[in-house]
């Protein structure tokens, strides 16, 4: 995630990086102005998913976007997915332009 961090900073987004689901609620705890989630599905400790359901159980940052990349999401996580509104799944290794697009939209 640094590398995908380091890109999206050099095209004007400001990026917290996270190793655990942990360190990633605690970033959204303290920067209310984050607008929006990039998480892998798989990560040491809890899963990206797991992270995902946390966040929407919260009311504050329930309608948070969410996009997950993955090189081994299976049919159930994609329904998972869905269920939990995710804005996009991102297979790796990652198309970088159709990633920005995805961005520019969301933040015109």
């Amino acid at each position: 995630m640094l590398e995908l961090a380091e890109l999206l900073e050099g095209e004007g987004f400001n990026c917290f990086t996270a190793t655990s689901v942990k360190l990633a609620l605690q970033h959204l705890t303290r920067h209310p102005d984050i607008a929006l989630v990039i998480t892998d599905l798989r990560m040491p400790e809890e899963s990206g998913m797991s992270l995902i359901k946390r966040l929407r159980e919260h009311t504050s940052r329930q309608h948070l976007p969410v996009i997950v990349t993955s090189g081994h999401a299976d049919m159930e996580d994609v329904s998972d997915m869905l269920r939990l509104q995710v804005l996009d799944l991102f297979r790796k290794p990652i198309y970088h332009v159709r990633l920005l697009e995805t961005l520019n939209n969301l933040f015109p």
